[in-house]
């Protein structure tokens, strides 16, 4: 683990043995970071093919984690992308812009339908084929072309195998470990089922995780958020602790106190030892 001063060492160490609440997020902390494509279920008009290579066009123009996964699979499939036009992002929803004349909407189904107008009963089936995609831990966005439902994706990314045994480390040590993410509940539940967490915040806005921070802060307890993205830096920064992944953002570390160097959970074990001994060191005998 890394601090900024050696200063900001002894504080940190010293406020580090007193948390008892780690807010922990999940894409790139808890998991790879690293989505892969893995279904495509397309709608009868459309194909497979269709719905990845329109999709993964707009998603070209993304900086969304999940973007790279459909990229790299439509590529991965021989598919060659074409060019967007008036394209927009609605931050934590979802995207839209025009690839060869049709109006191309890749999001979450509450985008399809308040933004982009898309009736709700023509997204029955979709959803789901959707929530079979999400039991089985998979992170589903929906595809409209011209305001018509065209199909879902669904992309997963791996638990880190280090993570599992960091998080029962942590528990025994009587940490209460909530997991906040913006993915949708039921697969937010299936990560957690494997990692045994019972605590698990889902469909968090990125500007809203500070706020779950300070929820935590509010009702006494001392807190340390672990991230690794742009959207964490607010609540790096809000928590009595922020911890930074080194593998995530300038923007993540910048805004937190220690730096896990090789974004191994197991780095956050360590940290709490040496502050509990730094702490226990300059108690009088």
């Amino acid at each position: 683990t890394l601090d900024r001063s050696s200063a900001a060492s002894d504080v940190y160490k010293r406020q580090l043995e007193k948390v008892d609440t780690l807010v922990i997020d999940k894409t790139g902390t808890l998991t790879e970071g690293k989505p892969m494509l893995r279904s495509i279920v397309p709608n009868p008009e459309f194909s497979e093919s269709s719905v990845l290579q329109l999709a993964a066009s707009v998603e070209c123009i993304s900086e969304h984690p999940l973007a790279s996964a459909i990229v790299s699979g439509a590529k991965g499939k021989g598919l060659i992308l074409s060019e967007v036009e008036e394209f927009r992002s609605q931050t934590g929803e979802g995207i839209e812009g025009k690839v060869n004349g049709k109006t191309v909407a890749i999001g979450n189904r509450f985008f399809l339908e308040r933004d982009i107008g898309v009736p709700s009963k023509e997204l029955v089936e979709l959803n789901q084929q959707s929530e079979a995609l999400r039991n089985k831990g998979q992170t589903v966005v929906f595809v409209a072309v011209d305001g018509k439902p065209a199909g879902v994706i669904g992309v997963v990314d791996s638990i880190k195998p280090t993570t599992k045994e960091a998080v029962q480390t942590l528990q025994r040590a009587g940490l209460k470990i909530v997991m906040v993410t913006g993915d949708n509940w039921q697969t937010a539940k299936v990560v957690g089922r494997q990692l045994e967490l019972k605590d698990i915040q889902a469909e968090v806005l990125p500007e809203h995780k500070h706020q779950v921070v300070k929820q935590f802060q509010k009702n006494g307890h001392v807190v340390a958020m672990i991230g690794d993205g742009i959207n964490d830096a607010a609540a790096l920064a809000e928590a009595d602790v922020g911890i930074a992944m080194g593998t995530g953002t300038d923007e993540a570390i910048e805004s937190a106190c220690i730096t896990i160097v090789k974004g191994d959970l197991r780095g956050v074990v360590r940290a709490r030892a040496v502050s509990y001994t730094h702490l226990r060191a300059r108690e009088p005998l």
